[in-house]
Parts: C-alpha cells; sequence; structure tokens
C-alpha cells in the first residue's frame, strides 16, 4: 500500500504539470499515476495544468493531445488549465512582490550577473526603490520600452546563499517570439518559479509530486511562499527512471517523427 499523505483534514488538491512540447509520456504517466491514486483515495481534486509559458518550445497538437492522454490514463482529471490563458494573474503576482520589497528588474546581462553571483555580490539593480522598479516594470510590458534580452524580473533571496542557484533567480523575461495560442499578445513571460507559485496558491494546492530535479525549484518557491504569508504545499520526490535503448523526450522523440524514424506518437 502507499503511504498516508500527510494534512490531509482539509481536503486534497493536486496536479500534474507537462509542458505542451508534445503528448503524454511514460515519466508524465508515472508521476501521474501517483498522483491520481491519491486524489481517488481521499476524494480530492486532480488538475492537469498545460505549462505553456515558453513560447519557443510548444508543440501546437499538445493542446488536444495531453488532455486526451491524462483522461485516458487517469480517469479522475477535475479541470484542465493552461498557464498562457492566465498570464495577467502572473503579472499581478509580479507587482505584489515588487511591491513587497522582494523582487526588482535586473538589466544585467546574463554574463555580468553571473560574476556578481560567482563572487557572492549584489547586483546594483537590486538597490533600486520600489517606485523605480514598478517603472521598470512597466518599461518590460511597454512594446516601445526594454527590448528582449535587455530586462528580467528576479526575486530578492541572498546573493549570498550557498547554493548559487537560490540567488536572485529570474521570474520573468521578455520573449517576442510569437506563441501558437496566444500570438503576440505578450511579450513579458513568467518562468516556472513564477507561474507555479502563483497557479499552486490559485488552485489551493495541498500535496504535490515531482521529480527529484525539481527539488532546487521547490526550495525557490519556498522562499516566495514565505514573502507572501502562504503556507506552501506538503511536496513528495520522486527519483527519475532511465530505459536503456530509449530516450525520454518529447522534443527528441518530435525530431525523430518528423525525420521518419517512427511512424508517429
Amino acid at each position: 500500500k502507499l503511504k498516508e499523505l500527510e494534512n490531509t483534514k482539509k481536503g486534497v488538491v493536486m496536479r500534474l504539470a507537462p509542458s505542451p512540447s508534445g503528448p503524454m509520456h511514460i515519466g508524465h504517466a508515472i508521476t501521474g499515476a501517483l498522483t491520481s491514486v491519491y486524489v481517488k483515495k481521499y476524494n480530492g481534486k486532480f488538475i492537469l495544468r498545460i505549462e505553456d509559458t515558453n513560447p519557443e518550445n510548444i508543440y501546437s497538437p499538445s493542446y488536444k493531445l495531453l488532455p486526451r492522454d491524462a483522461n485516458w490514463i487517469f480517469r479522475n482529471i477535475s479541470e484542465v488549465w493552461i498557464q498562457s490563458d492566465r498570464i495577467k494573474i502572473y503579472y499581478t503576482y509580479a507587482e505584489k512582490l515588487i511591491k513587497k520589497d522582494s523582487a526588482y528588474v535586473c538589466t544585467c546581462n546574463q554574463d555580468r550577473f553571473r560574476q556578481y553571483s560567482k563572487n557572492k555580490k549584489n547586483c546594483p539593480c537590486r538597490l533600486l526603490s520600489i517606485k523605480e522598479d514598478i517603472a521598470r516594470w512597466n518599461n518590460m510590458l511597454n512594446k516601445k520600452g526594454f527590448k528582449q534580452g535587455e530586462a528580467a524580473l528576479r526575486f530578492k533571496s541572498s546573493m549570498t546563499h550557498n547554493n548559487p542557484a537560490m540567488r536572485d533567480f529570474p521570474l520573468a523575461r521578455i520573449n517576442e517570439s510569437k506563441h501558437p495560442r496566444q500570438g503576440t499578445k505578450y511579450r513579458v513571460w513568467p518562468l516556472m518559479n513564477l507561474s507555479v507559485l502563483v497557479d499552486d496558491i490559485e488552485a489551493g494546492m495541498t500535496h504535490i509530486i515531482r521529480g527529484k530535479d525539481h527539488a532546487d525549484n521547490a526550495k525557490r518557491q519556498e522562499l516566495m511562499y514565505k514573502v507572501l504569508n502562504k503556507e506552501p504545499p506538503k511536496t513528495y520526490f520522486m527519483g527519475r527512471y532511465k530505459f536503456k535503448g530509449l530516450e525520454i523526450s518529447c522534443s527528441k522523440t518530435k525530431e525523430k517523427i518528423e525525420k521518419g524514424e517512427f511512424s508517429g506518437w
């Protein structure tokens, strides 16, 4: 039997959150199957969340394939959320973090910021006033403002953290690529740690099963929960499976289909 989940008295809300780079694969099925069984056990809510905030890595048929596959495998999906339909909600939270002096707009290029991080020194952008950061944020949103690559929203964690991955990590960036679903409606796109945090809060997420490769992301999100005075979900981590002779990658599988190595999904 599976072990009991902790803190279930107030109900259970869980999710599976694939990116639409292809249909569901075996990795999703393994994590999702555990999630599905727990949701059934506690009569909870199971959200399928399509994480499509990277306009450059989207396979358009996935918007139909992922819900179809999820319903076929798990049979207890309660709701389907699509992140690119929720962009303005992420903007609201971004502004909230700026106003709490917990996020800032950085105009350093990646090499310069990497050097600050390596030396455990604060980036000069970190010292700007909240008013100036709001102005910079509006400049990110403005099509006549910052250009792609010129600015990014960062979380104000600590530049002296022992783990370099935790040092003032990015939350949003400008990407003017045409989005398969939203076209050119938006130019500022949330990165994973912002969009995941917001959706988990808005959904009332209680428990999460995710791969061990997301351990640092979970720690980043815990810092953000603390700033927003929210209780983070209970998170459980799974090791990754490696199948000999079979590469589990939607992007690479898609390339092989296009080359004729596979006849289709």
